[in-house]
């Protein structure tokens, strides 16, 4: 089952996913040119799209152009006009020989879905190595359920996000959790994989279970950071999580 995340603008990852046959399942094609580029004259079984944004639908058009029975799954938002099939939490969806279910996770954007099956989960913006998506539209409470939600897959689900953050967020999850042994081994690997022009995705659900702080709200020493950081004691996990979050979005190494 061959997996590829083909790099598109600045740090944007659009996967694809071949059958046997060569036919390719395309999630988030925010830019049509690589796509193309990766399926010459195979057109694609479908297309996942996760939300809204331009950087995750922008290439749909041209694609359709080129394909124009290609289905198009993504959740129920006006903001996405292509889509021929709107998702439904905890649909089960086949695609080819593909099974995958479509899981509402509301945080990034309201109407924000992941896709799990097959050992993999596209997750969008939602979930990150080592971090996790700004909340534009949703509630923190909405996004550490969310975030739960993806957390309690199988171990050992690939996960692969949409952005290549993993440096990044590794910096500030060291400062919110420096002693952690798992963590700083992650940090130390993505930066030789980034250092090889290699991508650091996709991680698994048990390395971001032990590493990203956004997984570990309720961990002791996560819970002392955030409350450091805040000056004062949190009531509960989204109460850090919360902290976490608007600690990471004015954050600067």
């Amino acid at each position: 089952m061959p997996l590829h995340c083909l790099p598109a603008f600045d740090d944007n990852y659009i996967w694809l996913l071949r059958d046997a046959e060569g036919r390719a399942l395309v999630v988030d094609p925010g830019d049509a040119t690589p796509v193309l580029a990766a399926l010459g004259d195979t057109p694609p079984l479908a297309i996942l799209l996760t939300h809204h944004h331009g950087d995750h639908v922008g290439g749909v058009a041209d694609l359709l152009a080129r394909w124009p029975a290609t289905p198009v799954f993504a959740p129920h938002e006006e903001r996405i006009p292509q889509a021929t099939h709107r998702v439904r939490d905890g649909e089960e969806l086949a695609i080819g020989a593909w099974r995958f279910q479509a899981l509402s996770v509301p945080g990034h954007t309201r109407s924000h879905v992941a896709y799990h099956g097959e050992g993999l989960l596209f997750c969008g913006d939602t979930l990150f190595s080592l971090g996790c998506g700004r909340l534009f539209e949703g509630t923190p409470a909405q996004m550490h359920a969310s975030l739960a939600r993806l957390a309690a897959l199988p171990a050992d689900t690939l996960v692969c996000c949409a952005h290549e953050y993993t440096l990044g967020n590794a910096t500030f999850a060291l400062t919110v959790d420096p002693d952690n042994p798992a963590l700083r081994a992650r940090a130390a690997a993505a930066g030789t994989l980034r250092t090889a022009d290699r991508p650091t995705l996709p991680t698994t659900l048990a390395e971001e279970r032990a590493c990203n702080p956004f997984l570990r709200c309720e961990a002791p020493s996560v819970r002392a950071a955030a409350e450091a950081h805040a000056g004062r004691a949190l009531s509960d996990a989204i109460a850090v999580f919360a902290t976490l979050r608007a600690w990471k979005d004015d954050f600067r190494a």
